[in-house]
């Protein structure tokens, strides 16, 4: 093997841990609202933070509603901390028509997603469905 493509195969086996999926990206559904809605909300790598986009919404019985909310970013420029952790981000909070600073943590197939303007603070923990 030539000494060009040794080094090449070396720089690829260094960055295979920057190309692995983080492991919080997928769909998650939502704890109900003030409203008692929930849906489902898809997390993606966004120019290397993690973005939110509402996929699905469903009302206090569980049937899918059709709502003005689908498609909307939910959430955007969470970074990871490590171990977990993501922070720095926004998120919108369709039911007030607000967005708070944001923060998340990862725990299986819970994600604990808290966010705060000023003093006021909501939190709530969402199930990974896919």
């Amino acid at each position: 093997m030539k000494f060009s493509a040794k080094l090449a195969a070396l720089a690829f086996l260094i960055a295979t841990p920057a190309f692995a999926a983080d492991p919080v990206l997928g769909t998650y559904k939502t704890q109900p609202d003030d409203n008692g809605n929930f849906g489902h909300v898809e997390l993606y790598d966004c120019d290397g933070s993690i973005c939110g986009v509402i996929r699905k919404a469903f009302d206090g019985s569980g049937a899918e509603i059709d709502s003005a909310n689908i498609g909307k970013r939910m959430l955007w420029d969470m970074r990871a901390d490590g171990g977990g952790a993501y922070s720095g981000g926004k998120i919108w909070a369709p039911d007030r028509d607000k967005t708070y600073k944001s923060k998340m943590e990862l725990s299986g197939s819970s994600l604990s997603v808290s966010g705060c303007v000023l003093v006021i603070c909501r939190a709530q923990n969402w199930t990974k469905v896919n």
